[in-house]
């Protein structure tokens, strides 16, 4: 860390953009003294092109009305910002665009930008020059996502007293941070604030892999839905579950879906529903309901002879394919992956630790992403990695308000107090002085200023 006299020497900007750059979404807003949650604004991290070839940009795509056969194009691929001509379309609609709520001018304004972990150090250059060189902001720093949720109130996650406002947000010194998202799902350790290198563990099963999976379940057991992204992502999100027994729910589904097991499908009601279709004419979103068998057949049978004008509904019967989706988090192992499950994973990463940081992690565990969000999700990470776990290690695991925008709120806290912001950001003309090399450098923290 640079000694504090030269840290107090740089003069910064007035104004901080914090992004949490996701695969799946860019969560941006500029910080204040108290940030909170409505502060952030969430764009669509991609391009979208209609059949018309007409192209929608970052957060344009949320006016498209009629989602069918829509072609994305994503600038994150497995986690890592790779294609930065797309990144900058993007980033040039949000932050330089004069109606955009999110416009800057780039050389009066801080920027702290998130990465996954282990970004490999070509892209990490990339990402420098981009930033200094093309957009030229006037200070800059570079975290891996989770080590920014070490700044949050993270005792008050687990029911303690919460942290005075007036105090300065100051990293927990022991934390695990399970980050499920759209490209993978990791688990970092963190120790003040800084995350051990050595027990970073990856697993390659996200948002983007259990999308792809419903949609060969769907192409298979109903209509072609491979080129129907929007739609098998929002088919997922709401009506996913994991099963804590799923087993035993897979019995239940295959007597529930045959001919024999009629009677038993009473019993089955929470497991098998109808989602219906959405109508992109009429402006409908898609939906979850109960099923109901005789409605089913009535439809199927009459569907075709409705009356010109009358309300048809197209919907498909799921079973199974509530449950085996999200399974994947636990057990990559149904469709020939060889990984383990993110509980394993997270015994994995503890062997890379010295033993007596064990029960400080295990004691401090807090879950971000979009993938906690599945129902069912926090409960089974917990069972399961509590019975992984050494007796006498107490395992307490927390889920943060909002998993989606936490990282950025982390970030913002940094950027409220100005001795940490000043600690971290590296200006344009430091960048200018010593180059990308020695940048990379203060940022991992072997070099100081």
């Amino acid at each position: 860390m640079p000694r504090r006299s030269a840290v107090l020497e740089k003069n910064l900007a007035d104004r901080t953009l914090v992004v949490d750059n996701g695969a799946y979404t860019i969560k941006a807003g500029f910080s204040s003294s108290s940030p909170t949650l409505k502060d952030c604004h969430t764009i669509p991290n991609c391009l979208a092109r209609e059949r018309d070839r007409k192209v929608w940009v970052g957060s344009e795509i949320e006016s498209i009305r009629d989602f069918g056969e829509v072609a994305f194009r994503r600038p994150v691929e497995k986690g890592y910002l790779v294609n930065w001509e797309a990144e900058k379309a993007i980033w040039d609609s949000t932050f330089l665009t004069q109606k955009s709520k999110l416009h800057c001018d780039p050389h009066d304004t801080n920027l702290i930008l998130t990465e996954a972990p282990n970004t490999t150090a070509a892209l990490q250059t990339n990402c420098d020059q981009v930033v200094f060189e093309e957009y030229e902001f006037a200070s800059y720093s570079r975290h891996i996502g989770p080590s920014l949720n070490a700044y949050h109130d993270i005792q008050a996650l687990f029911g303690e007293p919460p942290r005075a406002s007036h105090l300065p947000a100051v990293p927990a010194e022991c934390l695990l941070v399970i980050d499920s998202g759209f490209s993978h799902s990791t688990v970092t350790p963190l120790y003040k604030g800084r995350p051990v290198q050595q027990a970073v563990r990856r697993l390659d099963v996200g948002g983007k892999l259990l999308t792809n999976y419903l949609k060969e379940l769907l192409s298979i057991r109903h209509y072609n839905l491979m080129n129907e992204e929007q739609l098998v992502n929002d088919a997922k999100e709401k009506i996913s579950f994991v099963s804590d027994s799923f087993g035993q729910d897979l019995e239940r589904t295959r007597k529930g879906m045959s001919k024999k097991g009629r009677e038993a499908q009473a019993s089955d009601a929470d497991v098998v529903v109808d989602y219906v279709l959405p109508d992109y004419n009429a402006g409908v979103h898609g939906y979850m309901r109960p099923h109901d068998p005789s409605l089913a057949a009535k439809v199927k049978k009459m569907g075709a002879m409705a009356n010109p004008g009358g309300v048809v509904e197209d919907f498909m019967t799921l079973g199974n394919e509530r449950f085996a989706v999200p399974e994947l988090l636990f057990n990559p192992g149904d469709v020939g992956m060889k990984e383990a499950g993110l509980p394993e994973t997270v015994l994995q990463s503890l062997t890379g630790l010295p033993p007596g940081l064990w029960p400080a992690m295990l004691a401090n565990i807090v879950v971000v992403g979009g993938n906690c969000l599945i129902d069912g999700f926090m409960e089974r990470l917990e069972t399961e990695i509590r019975q992984l776990s050494p007796t006498e290690c107490l395992v307490r695991i927390a889920k943060v308000i909002d998993p989606i925008k936490a990282t950025w709120l982390g970030g913002a806290y940094v950027a409220a107090d100005p001795v940490a912001l000043k600690a971290m950001q590296v200006t344009r003309h430091d960048y200018l002085e010593y180059g990308s090399g020695w940048l990379s450098r203060v940022f991992v923290g072997t070099t100081t200023r």
